[in-house]
Order: C-alpha cells, then structure tokens, then sequence
C-alpha cells in the first residue's frame, strides 16, 4: 500500500437528521485490508433510499422514536460512511487473498454475509452496519467484491448493485415465469425500472405503475402496459388479474394490490416509501390462498446472476444525472424530488480506466 495515501476524502453521517449531519471530510483514515479483504478505489457510488432513511432515522421501532437502529435493526455506529452501490478496481488486498485479485474492476455485493472470512450470523448492509463507498476508498470481504468485465463506464456500472440485486431477488424469491402477469409500483425509480427490465427478460407481461411525466420512458423500458397516479388502480385493472405484485410502495394504494391478485397470487414487498403501516383484510390473504414474501436479504446466486446478465448485455444501465462527491447533498435533494427515472451517482473527478 505504498502508493495509497493515509487519508482520504469521503462523507461522514454523523448522526440522525437533515442535510447538515452530512460533513465531507479530507482526513478520512484510509482502511487498511484486513487478511482476507479487499481495498477498493472506488470509482461511482449511486445514492439509494436506504441512505436517506437511515439519515432520517426510519429505521427506528418506531419512525418517531429515533433509537439508535441500523438496516439491520443492530445498534447503529456513528460517524459513518455510506454508500452500497460501488464500482472500483482492487488496489490492494489482505494477506489470505490471491494477488491476481489487484487490479480488477469490481462491483460490490450489498448484503454482506461475511466479514474477513468469518460468516456472519446476521447479514449485514454495505454503507450501514459497515462503512461503505461514498469515499475515495473502502474495503470489503473479497467473497463480495465481485469481478466485472464490462464497456460501461463506472457511473453505469455502479447503478446496478442494490436496485437490480434487490428485483432480481424479489422475481427470484417469487418465482416470476413466463407470461405471467406482472405489476410493479413505483417504476421509475430505481428497482422499479430494473424489476421492469428483469420480469421482461423472464418472458412476463410488466403492468407499471408510474407519473405521466414518466410514462414514455416506462414504455421505452419494456413495459406491456402502464397505469399513472393518480389513475385508480380498480379502475385499470380488474380484480384477479395479476399473478405477481412487486411492491416498492405500500401505502394507501395496498388493499388495492391485494384485491388484483389471482387466487394463488404473489405479493412481494421490498419498500414502503408511501408509508409503512397498511390495512389488511387477512379473509383476502387466506381466501385467496396468497403468498406474501418480504425481501431484504438476497438469495444465493442472486447477485452472481446479475454479474452475468450485466456482462451480456441483458439489462441496460439508467443513470438519471451524476453528482461528484462533494455535492452529495444536491444529489440528495434530487433524490428526495423522485423527478427522475433510474439512479442518480455519485463519481469523483479522477476517474478510473
């Protein structure tokens, strides 16, 4: 590690709050790799709602309470840093990891299950629980940094970690196939528009649920059909028409979901940005004989399969502006208006080759 410096620039969280509990910092420790890790040049990290809602403390028991919760629901460490959508090359590594390691361009997997070579007993989060990418460098278990051969500049690459891992993990866990009707909320953002991408590459007919400012640019992503807020959803569609809802959402709009299921229907929840807390006719879930599943942690394989579609080409990037790092809180602002399709990312100015 001779020619990596001892410190480095990065964004601290330095507790719950608005914007000002952001700090960029320039005498950031720069980690050293420890024996079975990797150290990482990070070349873009993309912003997700998971920064925003531990900023903000909604990870709490409750969303007022602020308690001290993580992702994971373990105690939270402040300062910290950030970030679980990383692109970057190995500059250098631990004692226990093969040399041929340095110099090869990675995405980081963002639900950690090991650290330094030890399994966990609860998987973690990059950028929660450990420090993660909005930094000049991080380090990570080299089990999850993952090799990447692709033309697609950093920026690209770093949209695809947590949004694609996290829909390909709900079409997973659900077992999306062929011809199947398939409803995703929220589809402009940025698992929604990967989840569209994905369901299409299963062979599945994609209803999206978006703005009308955004509906051409659903269209152009491969969805069969889209509805616009704030279009009823009843309206639209009729009630048992849908084998599938991937639900990035929740909200008021639930009972609604739960009505255009199928008898033997899926509903897949992995966000609940219009509010956490629904009413549920639980005479529906068990008349219906639905199939409810909760989506944080991935499967295996998930993200070794993303990797793969990535490098063929199957799936298409979506990055809606880049930020460089010190204007993380414009990027968050930008964020929070959800005026946008795709991923916003953070880059810094040298950027790698």
């Amino acid at each position: 590690m001779n020619s990596i410096p001892k410190l480095m620039s990065g964004i601290y969280l330095n507790g719950y709050g608005d914007f000002d509990q952001l700090e960029l910092r320039k005498d950031i420790p720069v980690p050293f790799p420890r024996p079975n890790e990797v150290l990482i040049k990070v070349g873009a990290a993309g912003i997700n709602n998971t920064d925003i809602n531990t900023r903000v403390g909604w990870y709490a028991e409750t969303v007022e309470s602020k308690k001290k919760k993580s992702w994971s629901g373990s105690q939270f460490i402040f300062p910290r840093i950030q970030g679980a959508d990383i692109c970057g090359k190995i500059v250098a590594i631990g004692d226990k990891v093969d040399r041929t390691r340095l110099g090869e361009r990675v995405l980081i997997e963002p639900c950690i299950r090991n650290f330094n070579g030890e399994e966990l007993e609860q998987p973690t989060y990059f950028g929660s629980e450990h420090d993660g990418g909005f930094a000049e460098y991080t380090s990570v278990d080299s089990q999850h940094a993952y090799t990447i051969n692709s033309d697609l500049s950093d920026a690209e690459l770093a949209s695809f970690p947590c949004s694609y891992s996290t829909a390909e993990n709900m079409l997973t866990r659900s077992k999306v196939a062929k011809k199947e009707v398939v409803l995703i909320t929220g589809a402009s953002g940025g698992v929604g528009s990967a989840a569209i991408q994905l369901a299409k590459a299963r062979g599945a007919y994609v209803i999206a649920i978006t703005s009308p400012s955004k509906k051409e640019k659903i269209v152009t992503l491969g969805a069969d059909k889209v509805i616009t807020r704030p279009d009823p959803l009843l309206t639209a569609l009729n009630e048992n028409s849908v084998d599938v809802v991937i639900d990035l959402v929740c909200g008021k709009q639930f009972p609604d979901l739960i009505k255009c299921l199928k008898p033997f229907g899926r509903y897949v929840v992995s966000g609940a940005i219009a509010g956490p807390i629904v009413p549920l006719d639980v005479r529906m879930l068990y008349l219906k004989d639905l199939q409810f599943y909760g989506c944080t942690l991935l499967d295996q394989d998930v993200f070794s399969n993303l990797i793969k579609l990535i490098e063929k080409g199957r799936i298409q990037p979506l990055v809606a502006k880049t930020f460089p790092l010190e204007k993380m809180i414009d990027a968050q602002k930008m964020f929070l208006q959800k005026n946008f399709v795709g991923k916003i990312v953070l880059t810094h100015h040298e950027q790698l080759e």
